[in-house]
């Protein structure tokens, strides 16, 4: 069996892309049945190994989460000094996982994801309790009612809370930055002015919406976000309207979507240095235009697939 369908097949990668990358850096095997037989580099991705040999990665980095983005994301909260844990926590562009992934390993107390396409989230997420997925939404438009009807898809119930019943949660554990929380939380304490109330209000003739449990509801402590094909600029306003005041956004910025297609290169390469501080002007215009603090601006640590350099901005929501 090819060696990159084998490493899919025993679950050591979760694409034949994941796998490539793992043979880049090191895989080896061993024909167990054959005495004194020495551990064999695999050369190339092609590469035939017999179906029952061992097989060990040199490097297994690749392999930590669902998909390379969890490596990005994994890099950028060391850098940015931002812990997670104990934290709820809403990813943009979800796809396959990886910065969900991420977030969950990294200890957050849930994740609510959000793509525009379906069918993309690696099964061990989706099987998940901690994880939403919130598919075929366009996150221009995204609210709290999208979070309901998927919550309601995905558990064939409405979400909605005991009407009769005090309801209540607590918040307890450290905020964005490390610092402690122990923060009651209920109906009084949800947002009015840049985002949906978490539990949904009664209309006038007493009818009320189905609503999410607290583990899912807006406002969210953290915004992550990968996004490919639109910018950046057209998806914040709706998506820092769930994050919390005080919350923190944390995104990668590919500037080949960012910019005009006369300022993108040959293949959608951004060849022109000249063009990265456009991209952060602009999207830290735009963080100031949706009263959040930009804290910190850094290439990510690794390389886009294309080749593209990448970028992370971090910010903080005011409040």
């Amino acid at each position: 069996m090819r060696i990159d369908q084998l490493l899919v097949q025993r679950g050591l990668a979760s694409t034949r892309s994941q796998a490539q990358r793992l043979i880049a850096d090191g895989v080896e095997w061993l024909k167990l049945e054959t005495a004194g037989q020495a551990w064999r580099r695999v050369a190339k991705n092609g590469d035939e190994v017999p179906d029952g040999a061992e097989v060990r990665l040199l490097d297994d980095s690749e392999a930590r989460y669902v998909s390379r983005g969890g490596l990005k994301l994994e890099a950028a909260l060391r850098q940015a000094g931002l812990s997670v844990a104990g934290l709820r926590c809403v990813d943009v562009g979800q796809s396959t996982g990886g910065f969900t992934d991420c977030l969950l390993q990294a200890g957050a107390l849930a994740v609510v994801g959000v793509d525009v396409g379906s069918a993309q989230l690696h099964p061990s997420l989706r099987d998940d309790a901690r994880v939403l997925c919130v598919e075929g939404v366009n996150a221009r438009t995204l609210s709290a009612t999208d979070l309901i009807a998927a919550y309601a898809d995905s558990t064939g119930e409405n979400g909605q809370f005991d009407e009769e019943s005090d309801v209540e949660y607590k918040v307890v554990g450290v905020d964005a930055w490390g610092h402690d929380i122990d923060d009651d939380m209920g109906d009084d304490d949800a947002p009015s002015d840049d985002g949906e109330s978490m539990n949904a209000e009664s209309d006038e003739q007493g009818d009320t919406e189905p609503q999410l449990p607290p583990e899912f509801a807006p406002p969210f402590d953290v915004l992550v976000a990968d996004l490919s094909f639109i910018s950046q600029t057209l998806v914040l306003p709706s998506a820092v309207a769930l994050l919390k005041a005080g919350g923190v956004m944390l995104t990668l910025v590919k500037p080949q979507f960012e910019l005009q297609p006369g300022q993108v290169g040959k293949g959608g390469i951004v060849k022109d240095p000249d063009m990265y501080p456009i991209v952060e002007q602009r999207l830290r215009e735009t963080c100031a235009e949706l009263g959040l603090t930009v804290t910190h601006w850094f290439d990510s640590a690794i390389e886009g697939g294309d080749g593209n350099r990448e970028f992370f901005i971090c910010a903080r929501k005011a409040g």
